[in-house]
């Protein structure tokens, strides 16, 4: 009955099987190991526990808007450097590395198209892009984006994602803190809104000016919201903070907030909002 042996193994146990790189994400909060194509199916958003992961603005884009209606603008404005910054690297080097890396001119995209049929004019931070600093580009490219608003009679859609003003800009960057207020004052008196949505994370001067400037803030699950980090915090007062302290969640408790969003309802409640305040 030899034939029924096999003369070879169906396994060989010494061989290791490779396993192609990059097809798997960890989430950072639950550690579930996500399929990369079934993250981009969710929203980027864990399966299991809903994290909101970090996307940049081509994700919204394609998430709000509708096919083929967004039309990218002020694609030619880059940052100079009139300090002669220097630090680990020159300003002008960093500068194009970034540009480089991701694709962007800078940290803020603007451009207008519809949701739903409806025309808004947008502006997407990029956290990849020197952590979503707020610098004279992203100033003046917001000013022109809530121009561009005033000037077509739509709603101001501004997606936050940073750290804050650009350290490499010092007082410059500073001063896109009032230019930005200063032109929201504007949309306000030509009755438009202003909707402000904040994602993980949003802190610095952005958080200290046009992030809370919206008629109607919105926050997407699980965001790191605030003006300096917890651990800052903490140290200059001494105290522990409560738990869940600059969260979404936290922040609509205490009133900071409006509303949260998870990441799939974004375009329907941003539609409902439109229709509201235009009305």
């Amino acid at each position: 009955m030899s034939w029924f042996l096999r003369s070879n193994k169906n396994i060989n146990d010494n061989k290791q099987i490779e396993m192609p790189d990059g097809l798997w994400t960890k989430c950072p909060n639950c550690s579930e190991l996500i399929f990369k194509n079934q993250l981009e199916e969710n929203l980027f958003c864990c399966t299991k526990c809903n994290h909101h992961f970090r996307v940049g603005s081509s994700e919204y884009i394609k998430l709000i808007f509708d096919e083929g209606s967004f039309t990218e603008t002020e694609t030619n404005l880059v940052s100079a450097d009139p300090l002669g910054f220097v630090d680990s690297k020159k300003y002008t080097d960093r500068i194009v590395a970034m540009n480089k890396k991701t694709g962007l001119n800078d940290a803020l995209t603007t451009g207008h198209g519809t949701i739903n049929g409806k025309e808004v004019s947008l502006g997407c931070m990029n956290f990849n892009y020197i952590g979503g600093s707020m610098g004279a580009v992203v100033g003046e490219k917001f000013y022109r984006a809530a121009k561009y608003a005033i000037k077509q009679k739509t709603p101001l859609i501004i997606i936050s994602a940073t750290g804050g003003a650009r350290m490499q800009e010092a007082a410059l960057a500073l001063m896109q803190m009032a230019k930005t207020a200063a032109i929201l004052a504007e949309l306000s008196e030509a009755g438009l809104p202003f909707i402000s949505i904040l994602t993980d994370p949003t802190t610095g001067g952005v958080s200290a000016s046009y992030g809370m400037l919206g008629d109607i803030i919105i926050a997407e699950p699980g965001a790191l919201i605030g003006f300096a980090g917890p651990r800052v915090i903490e140290e200059t007062i001494r105290r522990k903070l409560p738990k869940g302290f600059q969260r979404s969640e936290f922040l609509l408790e205490k009133g900071f907030v409006d509303m949260i969003v998870p990441r799939n309802q974004l375009k329907q409640k941003l539609s409902e909002a439109i229709d509201w305040f235009m009305n």
